[in-house]
């Protein structure tokens, strides 16, 4: 009743963003911000661009949630620090794998690790099909499934670069294992703020060493900012919104279309085409992660990442 709708709008405030919109606003954000982080490349490197984007996103993150960190104990911090250690080498392998692979084909590898990590723990007979189907796309992607299907990829790829965003991924299975620890032991979202900070810490050995004072530039810091607030302050927020109003497993099949939002992230703001191949690998591998949060057991809530 259109009538009834329109007198409860003036006396209630507009609700926010649905849920789903939430979400795709959300990849789209993190996939974005990736593509932007790429261009940062040629001036402070991956390891540099990497360190800028989690430091500005701890501080940004401090600022918005206010964590109490100073009630962490000191068992807490020992459950902090290998979750903060996981996101920071997690974000530096995925960027340093960006330097030799389309966006879309780094984020599809990428989503090998927590995929496997879902198989693994869940133990189905069914899931055989979905590492079988992770698996072909994996094989796709290399450059000997290129050579065996005929084609010429348009977006070459180096075994130097599958390697980083497999090891990408194993450090992301490695964070949400060790997140599900943080989890128990800090509620709410101060052990997330204090594995940023953790993590910000551990990528700047790396990134000082590979662009220095330039890390400091006024440039830098304000392209490193819009970095942060694509790739994790805002997507956090939207991503918490859309976890409070949708199952966790509907969560879970929307996040797997993420490659795909990457690929074209990467060919709308990079130029980068992908090969008919490359797009089957990802479609093999968004379909194994979809299967998966649909034919495995429902879970819980949870907090959403800061970072992808």
């Amino acid at each position: 009743m259109p009538g009834m709708t329109a007198a409860r709008s003036t006396a209630r405030p507009r609700p926010g963003l649905p849920p789903i919109p939430a979400l795709l606003l959300a990849m789209v954000s993190i996939q974005g911000g990736a593509a932007f982080a790429k261009t940062l490349f040629p001036t402070l490197g991956a390891a540099g661009t990497t360190t800028l984007r989690v430091t500005l996103a701890a501080a940004l993150l401090v600022v918005l949630l206010r964590p109490n960190l100073r009630a962490l104990t000191r068992a807490d911090w020992a459950a902090i620090v290998p979750y903060g250690t996981a996101l920071g080498l997690m974000n530096l392998a995925f960027y340093e794998s960006l330097r030799t692979l389309p966006l879309g084909l780094a984020v599809t590898l990428e989503f090998i690790g927590p995929l496997t990590l879902s198989l693994l723990l869940s133990r189905r007979a069914l899931d055989v099909a979905w590492v079988v189907l992770a698996g072909l796309g994996i094989a796709l992607i290399s450059p000997l499934g290129q050579q065996l299907t005929g084609g010429v990829a348009a977006a070459p790829v180096s075994p130097v670069g599958i390697g980083l965003a497999l090891l990408a991924g194993a450090f992301w299975a490695l964070y949400i294992l060790a997140g599900g620890a943080v989890g128990r032991r800090v509620p709410g979202t101060t052990g997330v703020v204090a594995g940023m900070i953790v993590a910000a810490i551990v990528t700047l050995p790396f990134g000082v060493a590979e662009a220095g004072t330039d890390l400091l530039t006024p440039g830098a810091l304000l392209l490193g900012l819009g970095v942060a607030v694509l790739s994790s302050a805002l997507p956090y927020t939207l991503e918490m919104r859309a976890l409070r109003a949708i199952p966790a497993r509907i969560f879970g099949v929307m996040m797997s279309v993420e490659p795909a939002i990457a690929a074209l992230s990467g060919l709308l703001f990079l130029g980068e085409r992908l090969g008919a191949a490359q797009w089957i690998a990802m479609l093999c591998v968004i379909a194994a992660s979809a299967g998966i949060n649909l034919t495995g057991k429902p879970t819980a809530h949870s907090e959403p990442e800061p970072v992808n």
